[in-house]
Formats: C-alpha cells, structure tokens, sequence
C-alpha cells in the first residue's frame, strides 16, 4: 500500500471512530478476520453438547469463526459497543430480594437492541458509503454465527471475563455488540490485557453452576438460556433455583466488580417500559395473549411468545411466597390451553400445598 492510502484508511479509521460515536455507540474499534485461536474452544464447547437445543450453534460450526466464509470478501470487522445500563430502574437487588416481584434481564427492560443497534449501525455504514462510495458490507446484532464476543476482545473493546461475557474497565459488561464485516483493510486495533485475576465472584453466585469453569458455560444449566432460548420443560430440578428471575439473569454481571464503572445507557430506547423493572409475578401471569402481544410491541420479550413467558411465570410462582393471590393467579390457569403451562403451573401449585 502506498503511504498516501496508509495515511488515507487510517484518517477513515478514525472518522468511522467519530461517526460511531456521534451514532450512540460507545466506542467503535477494528479486527482482522484471523479467528483461528477461538475454532478449538469452539469445537470443544459444541462437543460437550453445552449449546443445547440451540441447534443452530453447531449447524454453523466453525463458520462462526471465519468470517470471510460467513460473508465472502470481508477482510475487516468494525465492533461496537453500546451501553444499556438502566440507571433510573428499580434496584435488580430489591426485585431479585422480594419472591413476589418478577425480575427480567435489565437488556430486556425497553425496546428490542436488535432493532436499535441493526439500525444505528446501518447508518455508520451508509455514512460511510456517502463519504467514500459504495464498499462490500454486511450488519450484525446478535443475529447471525458470529463470534461476537471474540471479534470483540480481538480488536480491544475489552476481555472475557470468566462468565464469557466481554469486560472494559470503563464501562463494565452492561453493553451490547454489534459488528460491520467490510471488505475495508482498515487498521486492527491490538487486544487490551485482562483484569480479572483471581477474582471468580461470577462463578460462585451463578444460581443453577453454569458457569462450570472460569471461560467455560454450560447454556444448558443458565437461566438466561432456560427462560429465553429452551422451549420444552424446565428440568424440574433446576425450577427452585430460578427464583423470580421470568427472563434472563444477570447476577453474574451484579456480582461483577468491574460494573461499578458501567455507563448508563445513552439512548432512549432503553429506558424501562411497562413498568418491567417493578412489575410482580402475578400481575404479569394474569395478562392475556392479545395483551402480552399489545404490551410487548418492539420489545425483545416478545420473540419468546406468551408460552414461553408464562411458563417462566408460573416457575418463579412457584418459588414465591405463599399467599392468597399467588394461589388464586395460578388457580385461574391450572387448565390453560397450554399443555406446557398447565405442567409447570400443577407443579407450582404443588409447592403452595395445592
């Protein structure tokens, strides 16, 4: 390359910077393609069969690690970060302490990420295309095999933390990863060093031991997986442990030191919405389907179904304390049209004596 392109993909590197930021993301870095390092974990991850019934893991194999398969041309990832952190919620201690109140992932408290982070990040692509022309590209949140948190990690937004979740030192995990692949040589950025040292607070508050080993998850036993991907029964054996915890979990994250640090999020979007962040468990169990649908317009809850939500409620039900109006909430749907509920709503009631 000539120094006169040098010096050129290198002022487009940092005005990509600049645009991501004026975007809403919190910070924008690039990775080469070379994921080679992360194909054995990968494999041996599939091979332990603690994907579970996420199918599509080991469908894609190692296309999730080779991003010029994936999407042909790409030489360069652009990542971002984007932060979600919702500061003016409810304590996620206070809810997760009171058995009568449901708590949902803080991610999942205003509107739907893919939507927002697919949109903000077609936006820095088509800004880039106005400045330079049109260039070989493809947008990802979340939505496709990619190795969101490698691609990450390699081109320095932060480390993997032991829960296998990434980690900044200036704004915790509260975030969310979106990628460009780009038929762009832009500059990679190097790696930052880790900082977790011997600390593994994420692995010994892990209500159901997912985390099975520092950098090693068993989705089979999360409860993010268990309430949000799993579309069965949950293991009766594992229910006690959800708690009141309806969709997602985050108390590896809580327990996290570095989220003393996390940012809150800068976006509307992400604001709390129907009153999610406080709402109790039988409130929410006695909302109909057309009112589940209706309320959960734009949101990420609404992708599991009303099956799947209330299925999750009548578990953390079960693990409330007793009283009148959690019996009656479960009463009232002891022969639901759902053979799935009705399961999880007897066994509920037989934790109440009923």
């Amino acid at each position: 390359m000539e120094p006169s392109a040098t010096t050129d993909i290198e002022a487009l590197a940092r005005t990509i910077r600049a645009w991501g930021r004026e975007a809403g993301f919190g910070a924008v870095a690039f990775s080469d393609v070379d994921l080679t390092m992360a194909e054995p974990g990968l494999l041996a991850w599939l091979e332990a069969g603690f994907h579970g019934g996420m199918d599509y893991m080991a469908r894609h194999g190692l296309k999730r690690a080779r991003p010029g398969e994936l999407v042909p041309g790409t030489v360069s990832v652009i990542t971002a970060r984007m932060d979600y952190w919702p500061a003016e919620a409810v304590s996620a201690d206070a809810v997760l302490g009171d058995g009568g109140r449901a708590y949902v992932s803080r991610y999942a408290l205003g509107r739907d990420y893919h939507k927002v982070l697919r949109t903000r990040l077609q936006q820095l692509a088509d800004r880039i295309a106005a400045a330079i022309g049109p260039f070989g590209h493809r947008v990802f949140t979340d939505s496709a095999p990619v190795l969101e948190v490698e691609l990450a990690r390699k081109s320095g937004l932060g480390w993997r933390g032991k829960h296998t979740l990434l980690l900044d030192r200036s704004a915790g995990s509260w975030f969310f990863l979106g990628e460009i692949y780009t038929d762009l040589a832009l500059p990679p950025d190097a790696p930052v060093s880790e900082h977790c040292g011997t600390c593994k607070r994420c692995i010994d508050v892990c209500p159901t031991r997912a985390i099975v080993a520092p950098y090693r998850l068993d989705a089979r036993r999360c409860i993010s997986y268990l309430t949000i991907e799993h579309a069965g029964a949950i293991p009766e054996e594992l229910r006690p442990l959800l708690g009141n915890r309806v969709y997602g979990c985050d108390d590896c994250q809580l327990a996290c030191p570095w989220n003393k640090y996390a940012q809150p999020a800068g976006l509307p979007d992400f604001a709390v919405r129907n009153g999610l962040d406080d709402a109790s468990l039988t409130e929410l169990f006695r909302w109909t389907e057309t009112e589940f649908e209706s309320r959960m317009e734009g949101s990420a809850i609404r992708r599991i179904g009303y099956e799947r939500w209330s299925r999750n409620l009548a578990v953390g039900l079960g693990n409330a304390p007793t009283t009148a109006d959690v019996v009656a909430a479960l009463q009232a749907r002891r022969d639901d049209a759902s053979v799935l509920v009705r399961e999880h709503v007897i066994w509920a009631l037989a934790r109440h004596g009923h």
